[in-house]
């Protein structure tokens, strides 16, 4: 009887002392679809703990490797995610909630057209649009092997 009752108390306690924690069930993830569009860099504010990528199509490869001004037909996107620590991994992150993309086209002649898109909205002339751009044009592409 002594053994029955130890063994369903250590049963109880096992099952009471567990504790199932879910710290990332109220984030919502965003996988980001660049279509034809290339990953050209990277970068990381820590202050604002978002992560950026910027995507592009071989002309916009080209003006970041040549004059970091942008040549017709190029396309770029950024994508600004929040991050978060990984759980699974202690000093990493993980992207979180997808902030922002901002898109930058040129067309054939040259003509330079801006959006920047937040959540559900979409502007298309923002009052940073000129600095934006600067910002953009002023990364530079990974080296790749």
């Amino acid at each position: 009887m002594k053994k029955i009752l130890l063994i369903a108390m250590s049963v109880c306690a096992l099952f009471t002392a567990c504790k199932i924690d879910e710290p990332d069930k109220d984030l919502h993830r965003v996988i980001f679809n660049p279509g034809n569009l290339k990953f050209l860099s990277t970068s990381l504010n820590t202050v604002k703990e978002t992560s950026s990528a910027l995507y592009g199509n071989q002309e916009a490869l080209k003006s970041l490797q040549e004059n970091h001004q942008p040549k017709p037909d190029s396309e770029f996107k950024l994508v600004t995610w929040k991050y978060h620590e990984n759980p699974q991994y202690i000093g990493g992150t993980i992207n979180g909630e997808l902030i922002s993309v901002e898109t930058l086209k040129t067309d054939k002649n040259g003509n330079i057209s801006y959006q920047l898109k937040t959540g559900s909205q979409t502007e298309n002339n923002p009052t940073n649009k000129e600095e934006r751009i600067k910002y953009i044009m002023s990364y530079n592409p990974v080296v790749r092997p």
